[in-house]
């Protein structure tokens, strides 16, 4: 027997917009799949760019208007919502931790004598925070394949490596904000997401399929 689901605990109209069905859903048409995917991609990457590309806050500190990973998330969180690449644990943690990961190696190369041997290898320290940044998804059952761009841009983007420190709470609010965008658009006809952090059975992750 399947365990309880904590949501079916919460109103109906509130638990709804968090991915929870008490009854199977009917199979959607590929055509209600397209215009949701189109709307919630445009509306979440709108939202982004809207976020940090106008408040001064962070055009002052010289946070670009989006990370440009977040794209490639925009595919899999409103085109691909039943996978489990998709769900927001492998959302939040992928990004986090590639971008933590990224930082971190991008740091230690900024121990090399001269900022003329940091640019010689900086292709290698984007290339160890990608690989590395994989097999920490991995282990930590994260993975989300646009957090490996997460981790490369750390080492290899201006305009995010010179975010230091300060990248990590950016892709955390770019990742709420992604997430909010979804848990709307994608419940209206559809349901998102299929788990928050443990996969349920499969008699469970059937429920609810596009």
């Amino acid at each position: 027997m399947a365990p309880s689901n904590p949501l079916s605990r919460l109103p109906l109209w509130f638990s709804h917009w968090l991915g929870f069905r008490a009854q199977p859903q009917t199979p959607r048409s590929h055509y209600i799949i397209w215009l949701w995917s189109f709307i919630g991609s445009f509306c979440g990457i709108s939202l982004i760019q809207a976020v940090f590309g106008q408040a001064h806050y962070f055009i002052e500190r010289g946070v670009p208007s989006i990370v440009a990973s977040y794209g490639a998330t925009a595919v899999l969180i409103y085109g691909a919502i039943d996978v489990p690449l998709a769900q927001p644990r492998a959302l939040f943690g992928g990004h986090f931790l590639g971008a933590l990961t990224g930082i971190c190696i991008t740091k230690l190369f900024h121990l090399l004598p001269t900022e003329e041997r940091f640019q010689q290898l900086l292709w290698l320290a984007g290339s160890l925070s990608c690989a590395t940044s994989v097999v920490v998804m991995q282990v930590t059952g994260t993975t989300h394949p646009p957090a490996g761009a997460t981790a490369l841009l750390a080492a290899v983007n201006d305009d995010v490596r010179n975010m230091g420190w300060y990248y990590l709470p950016v892709v955390l609010l770019t990742s709420t904000l992604a997430l909010a965008v979804a848990l709307i658009v994608n419940n209206i006809q559809r349901r998102y997401p299929v788990f928050w952090f443990q996969p349920p059975s499969d008699r469970v992750l059937a429920i609810g399929r596009n």
